[in-house]
Order: C-alpha cells, then sequence, then structure tokens
C-alpha cells in the first residue's frame, strides 16, 4: 500500500502533519522531498520585501501582450526556447 503524508522534522523524529491510518509499530520506508524554499530564509521582512520586488520587476518586464487569449494552450504556457 502506498500513501503519502507531509511530515515535519522535529526532534530528531518525522511528525506526520495529519493523522494516518496505521498500526502503532508499523513499519514503513520513506522517501525524503524537500521543500524547495528555506523558510529560515524568506522569514526576515527585508529578505521578504526584497523578493516581492524581484517578482514585481519581473512581472513589469514580462507583461501578458494586451491581445493574449483567455486561456493559453499548453504549448503556450510551456515555449521551449
Amino acid at each position: 500500500m502506498i500513501s503519502r503524508l507531509k511530515a515535519q522534522y522535529r526532534g530528531k523524529v518525522f511528525v506526520p502533519a495529519q493523522a494516518c491510518d496505521l498500526p502503532e509499530g508499523a513499519e514503513v520506508e520513506l522517501t525524503i522531498t524537500r521543500a524547495n524554499v528555506d523558510p529560515s530564509s524568506v522569514l526576515a521582512d527585508e529578505e521578504r520585501g526584497r523578493v516581492l520586488a524581484r517578482v514585481v520587476e519581473r512581472m513589469r518586464n514580462n507583461p501578458i501582450p494586451a491581445d493574449a487569449p483567455v486561456r493559453f494552450t499548453r504549448e503556450e504556457l510551456h515555449e521551449r526556447i
């Protein structure tokens, strides 16, 4: 049986984010996938401000064309360069 759940690593143990339906002492196999963003790196107000400024700048430098379709096709969303 395969099921997925999120957990945090605290005090040298994995703590599930939600309840799981396993009997006490059940053996499981873990596959670790780390989050792409280190939360500690964006907690400071100053850093969050810098990140937001970069996002806004990129949005302004790459506007959606006025004649753009209401819905983009898969090819338009995944344009290959």
